[in-house]
C-alpha cells in the first residue's frame, strides 16, 4: 500500500462506518453504543485510483493510562504515530464538543497531517455544526456522510497528495471528474468517443446501450479529466426492470460523486421535465453543472430552441443562475472546444474562494441598497459574514435573528453573491447563524 491513513475521533461519530466504505466490506462492528471498536483495525482501502492502508481506531477518550479506556487511547495514539495523514471525525449533526476541541489540540502537537472530518451531513441539521468545525484550526471540514457515501470525492482530492509510488502523479494533478449525463439515446457514448478520438464506447440507434457508468482517464490540452459515461436516466415512474434501476442507481452515483456534471440534450426536447429532474439533481448535489445542446446540427429551428432554452433556465433553474449552454455536435465534434472550455470555467468557479474582507465590504453595500426588513419594530441587523468551504461555494451569515430573516432576503443575497462575485452556474449555499450578542452575560 503507498500510504496509510489513521481515523481518529471522540466515540460514535462514524469511525468504523466510514472504514467500512473505504474497505468496501463490514470489516468493523457499527452500533450506536460507544466504544464498540476497542483495537485498532486494519485494511486494505480503495478511494478512486487511491490504493492505501486504512486503520479504525478506538473512541479518543481523557481516561487514566492504566485503565481500559487509557490503553485503547494507547492503541490509537500509536496508530497515529506510524499515519501519514490522520481523518479527524466530528459528528457535525451534534456540533463542537469539549472534547473535539481538547483532541483537536491533541493533534496538532503531533505534528501529524490532519483532515478535518464533519460526518452525518446527509441533511441540512449539519451545517451549522460544520460552520462551528473551523474554530478547531484544522482548516475548512469536508462535509461527508459515510453511512450514505456522499462526499467521498472531496475525500479523495484531500487525500490525493499523500500517495506515493505508482500514484505519485495523481498527487500532482489528480484529475476533474466529468460525469456525462442526460436521458436515453442523446448522444451521451458518441460525445465521449468523439472527445477521445476513438470507438471506446459502444453507440446505436437503440435507446439504453450504456448499462454501466464507465470511467474513462483522459487529458484535454494538458488538463487530467476522468469521463465518466453515464446510462440514461429516464422517469422512475417508467423504470420497472431490475437491471435497468441498478443502472439508473449507478449514474445517479456518479453524480454525486463527480465533480462537473454534463448534460447532454436535443434541439427539440431542450429541458423537459426529465432533464430539469437531472439538472435539479446535479444542484441540490452541489456539482457544477454545464449543459451541451446534441444534434445541433440537425435542428430545425435553432431560434426557437433558444428562446426555449433561456425561458426554462429562468423559470426552473434559478438557484443556479448563469449556467453555461452550448450548441454542439457530438458526430462531427462542432462545438467541443466550447464545450470542454465552459466544464474547465465552471470548474473553477465550483473551487472560488472569496476574501473575507471583500465579503463583508459586499455584505455592508447590499444591506445599504436593500436593508433588512424590520420585525416588530426593529431592524434585522446583518453582522458579518464568511465562506466557509468550496465545491461549491458556501457561505455562512451571521445576524441578529437568523430565523426570521425572509427567504426572500436570503434569495437577494445569493443573488448578489453571484453577481458581485462572479460565480455563474454553480450552486450557492448560504446559512443563517445567531451572532453571539458580547453583553449576553
Amino acid at each position: 500500500m503507498s500510504f496509510t491513513v489513521v481515523l481518529v475521533g471522540r466515540p460514535n461519530v462514524g469511525k468504523s462506518t466510514l472504514f467500512n466504505r473505504l474497505v468496501g466490506r463490514k470489516l468493523a462492528l457499527v452500533d450506536d453504543t460507544p466504544g464498540v471498536t476497542r483495537d485498532r483495525r486494519a485494511g486494505p482501502a480503495r478511494l478512486g485510483d487511491l490504493s492505501f492502508t486504512v486503520i479504525d481506531t478506538a473512541g479518543l477518550e481523557e481516561a487514566d493510562r492504566a485503565s481500559l479506556w487509557g490503553r485503547m487511547r494507547r492503541q490509537t495514539d500509536e496508530a497515529i504515530a506510524k499515519a501519514d495523514a490522520v481523518l479527524f471525525l466530528i459528528d457535525a449533526r451534534a456540533g463542537l464538543t469539549p472534547l473535539d476541541e481538547h483532541f483537536a489540540r491533541h493533534l496538532r502537537k503531533s505534528q501529524k497531517p490532519v483532515i478535518l472530518i464533519g460526518n452525518k451531513c446527509e441533511s441540512r441539521a449539519a451545517e451549522a455544526g460544520l460552520a462551528e468545525a473551523h474554530a478547531l484550526g484544522l482548516g475548512t471540514p469536508l462535509p461527508l456522510s459515510a453511512e450514505h457515501g456522499e462526499g467521498l470525492a472531496l475525500l479523495h482530492d484531500a487525500l490525493s497528495p499523500y500517495a506515493r509510488d505508482d500514484d505519485a502523479q495523481d498527487a500532482i494533478d489528480h484529475p476533474l471528474r466529468l460525469a456525462i449525463v442526460g436521458r436515453p439515446n442523446v448522444g451521451k457514448s458518441t460525445l465521449v468517443n468523439k472527445l477521445l478520438g476513438e470507438e471506446r464506447q459502444l453507440v446505436g440507434p437503440e435507446a439504453g446501450i450504456t448499462r454501466d457508468a464507465i470511467t474513462i482517464p483522459w487529458r484535454w490540452r494538458g488538463h487530467p479529466l476522468e469521463l465518466i459515461d453515464t446510462a440514461g436516466l429516464r422517469r422512475r415512474a417508467r423504470v420497472s426492470e431490475k437491471l435497468e434501476k441498478l443502472s439508473a442507481a449507478d449514474s445517479r452515483r456518479a453524480i454525486r460523486e463527480c465533480q462537473v456534471v454534463l448534460l447532454v440534450m436535443e434541439p427539440d426536447s431542450i429541458l423537459d421535465k426529465q432533464d430539469l429532474a437531472i439538472a435539479e439533481m446535479a444542484i441540490d448535489e452541489g456539482r457544477a453543472l454545464v449543459l451541451a445542446i446534441n444534434k445541433w446540427d440537425t435542428a430545425e429551428d435553432r431560434a426557437q430552441a433558444m428562446r426555449r432554452l433561456k425561458d426554462r433556465l429562468e423559470a426552473n433553474l434559478a438557484q443556479a443562475k448563469g449556467i453555461a449552454a452550448i450548441p454542439i455536435a457530438a458526430k462531427t465534434g462542432q462545438g467541443l472546444d466550447k464545450m470542454m472550455g465552459a466544464v474547465l470555467a465552471a470548474y473553477e468557479t465550483w473551487n472560488r474562494r472569496v476574501p473575507t474582507a471583500k465579503l463583508n465590504r459586499w455584505l455592508e453595500e447590499a444591506a445599504a441598497r436593500h436593508p433588512p426588513p424590520a420585525i416588530r419594530g426593529r431592524r434585522l441587523k446583518l453582522r458579518y459574514a464568511a465562506q466557509v468551504s468550496t465545491r461549491p461555494p458556501s457561505f455562512v451569515l451571521f445576524a441578529s435573528k437568523p430565523e426570521e430573516l425572509p427567504d426572500s432576503y436570503s434569495r437577494y443575497l445569493v443573488n448578489s453573491l453571484r453577481e458581485v462575485f462572479d460565480l455563474p452556474g454553480v450552486p450557492i449555499r448560504l446559512s443563517l447563524r445567531k451572532g453571539k450578542n458580547p453583553y449576553a452575560e
